[in-house]
């Protein structure tokens, strides 16, 4: 059921998200649409999610999500299981979830991650959970593609429930390998500096051809 709910949610999106917003896609030609992929985006707004998942990709992909999110209200419950999103607590990961991520990269999916956590509270982007680096240290030599999101925190800040218009774009940066020895490195500074050298690498790239 989730599946084919997912399905009609990404043609509403397909459709809607162009109608309603002026987007660019920026190194559309870089997204890998097949084979195992991370896909790590800063997060701006509510809007981030279709953006990604039923904008910029054709194909299906999942998203590793706070895992409060499924007990913030009714709405976000369902939103997270049409969306077949995996919970994660980013400081301290759950085993169970973390297997479930791990094992769905491995099949040869495709999972976006929000490094940050939450939606940025001024529109700047902000440095990564300490978390993120023992997640992607777990699958090492999987591609992470970097996609730096503009705009959409101007249509739906944190800090408003009304949506308005403003141009956005996706800029999509060509995969990047995480050094070794930052994934190798034990401790949080380690986790930290797995997390700057993501958040960097989102920060790089042109909101603007």
């Amino acid at each position: 059921m989730a599946g084919i709910l997912y399905h009609i949610g990404h043609g509403f999106f397909q459709a809607a998200l162009p109608a309603c917003f002026d987007i660019k896609i920026l190194g559309r030609d870089k997204l890998i649409e097949e084979g195992p992929s991370i896909v790590v985006a800063n997060h701006q707004s509510f809007l981030d999610p279709p953006l990604i998942g039923g904008y910029l990709f054709d194909t299906p992909v999942r998203f590793l999500a706070r895992h409060t999110l499924w007990t913030d209200s009714r709405l976000l419950q369902l939103v997270m299981y049409m969306s077949e999103s995996i919970p994660i607590n980013q400081s301290r990961p759950d085993p169970a979830h973390l297997l479930e991520f791990i094992r769905t990269v491995r099949r040869g999916e495709r999972v976006v991650i929000f490094p940050e956590g939450a939606r940025t509270p001024d529109g700047v982007i902000h440095d990564a959970m300490p978390g993120i680096g023992f997640i992607l240290s777990k699958l090492t030599g999987v591609p992470v593609q970097p996609v730096r999101i503009d705009g959409a925190y101007e249509c739906l800040p944190i800090h408003r429930k009304s949506i308005e218009r403003h141009p956005i774009t996706l800029t999509v940066g060509d995969p990047i390998r995480i050094p070794d020895e930052l994934l190798r490195a034990k401790g949080r500074e380690a986790q930290r500096a797995v997390g700057r050298y993501v958040m960097d690498a989102i920060r790089a790239l042109p909101t603007r051809p």
